[in-house]
């Protein structure tokens, strides 16, 4: 599929269309690097997404467990009363 490169304020740039962008999902930010002469153009990823449902999945099927399977030991710390 052709573009072109047109004027936008003092920089250039392309306009991606729909079909493209539709097939790669790609919304809103995106990271933008040159590989060997070639564009690549990426979502942004947001470090650990997915995290938190992962974790929550773990819990239910009761795989949240330490790994020992030894139960970690009270320290004075906790027992004592403290404030922030």
């Amino acid at each position: 599929m052709k573009t072109r490169i047109v004027q936008i304020g003092n920089s250039r740039g392309i306009r991606i269309p729909k079909q493209l962008l539709e097939l790669t999902g790609l919304t809103g930010e995106v990271e933008v690097r040159v590989e060997k002469n070639t564009l690549i153009i990426k979502p942004i990823t947001r470090t650990r997404a997915g995290w938190a449902e992962a974790c929550k999945e773990l819990h239910r099927r009761g795989e949240d467990k330490l790994a020992t399977g030894i139960p970690p030991a009270a320290t004075s710390f906790d027992q004592e009363a403290w404030e922030w």
